[in-house]
């Protein structure tokens, strides 16, 4: 991580991935700031109309967060740098910082987003892209 020589610097990253490193290999705890999703899923609303088994198909992180270790297997299968510690850090984190099931998805599902995060999201990227709203 040729950043780290650099005290000034900053790096994008993942919460599951990057910060673990930062600790493992850089010794230290890195401030994070989480500014937004960085994968999102959309469609039209139409298309879910149509097709509504569609949005079903998407509670496999129902099953993960229930039961992470046969997903685990796979992702180690596919990637056998990858360790259980790792693994169970990125759950962690993703738990912490509410990025699977956040305060909105506890009541209207996972994916769901409210107001309040619409809002921060658009606050934090004008933020920092430092864009002025006409």
């Amino acid at each position: 991580m040729p950043f780290l020589a650099n005290k000034t610097s900053v790096q994008q990253g993942y919460i599951t991935s990057e910060t673990f490193a930062l600790e493992k290999q850089g010794g230290f705890k890195p401030v994070v700031f989480v500014l937004a999703y960085a994968t999102t899923i959309e469609t039209k609303k139409e298309l879910v109309e149509k097709n509504p088994d569609l949005v079903p198909r998407f509670k496999g992180w129902y099953s993960y967060l229930k039961n992470s270790q046969p997903v685990n297997q796979l992702i180690k299968k596919d990637n056998p740098e990858m360790t259980d510690e790792q693994l169970a850090y990125g759950l962690q984190k993703l738990n912490q910082y509410g990025i699977i099931v956040s305060e909105a998805a506890k009541t209207q599902g996972i994916g769901s987003m409210s107001e309040q995060q619409w809002r921060s999201l658009f606050d934090n990227m004008v933020n920092v892209l430092n864009f002025e709203l006409v």
